[in-house]
């Protein structure tokens, strides 16, 4: 008899996976009203953008986009152990690039275009160093290859 051979997903495709589907969860939450509070003053991008996602971080619809279109590969690439490290690693190179550019552009600024607040720096900080963390810390007890 011939079973058909179980896909399980590696420690490393799980956190991938775990990571895309906050940050889409995240994207959705910022265009429910209540969640984000000052709703009704959320711009399509920029520093004049009124909204805050749980009452903290300020958001936009392009903002809330983005969230979305980063879970959404977060979860595409979590299907091979390769993609699954580059697109944590990778991340959160680019999560923290967004926060070193979050604390040097001024918050009024046109350069704000996303936009960015002190907590959103802050929080971009640590998940850049969170994202990185696992996916050098899981890829190393990983010795497979999909």
């Amino acid at each position: 008899m011939v079973t058909p051979k179980s896909h399980t997903r590696s420690p490393l495709q799980l956190a991938s996976l775990v990571v895309g589907l906050v940050f889409l969860l995240v994207g959705v939450l910022g265009f429910i009203p209540g969640i984000t509070t000052g709703y009704e003053n959320m711009r399509f991008a920029g520093h004049h953008s009124e909204a805050y996602l749980l009452g903290v971080f300020q958001v936009s619809v392009l903002h809330n986009i983005v969230h979305l279109l980063f879970g959404l590969a977060g979860v595409l690439m979590s299907r091979a152990v390769t993609t699954a490290r580059t697109f944590l690693v990778g991340g959160g190179i680019i999560y923290l690039v967004l926060w070193l550019y979050g604390l040097f552009i001024g918050k009024e600024s046109a350069a704000n275009f996303v936009p960015l607040n002190t907590a959103d720096d802050w929080l971009h900080f640590l998940l850049g160093v969170g994202m990185i963390a696992l996916g050098l810390l899981l890829g190393r007890r990983t010795g497979q290859h999909r």
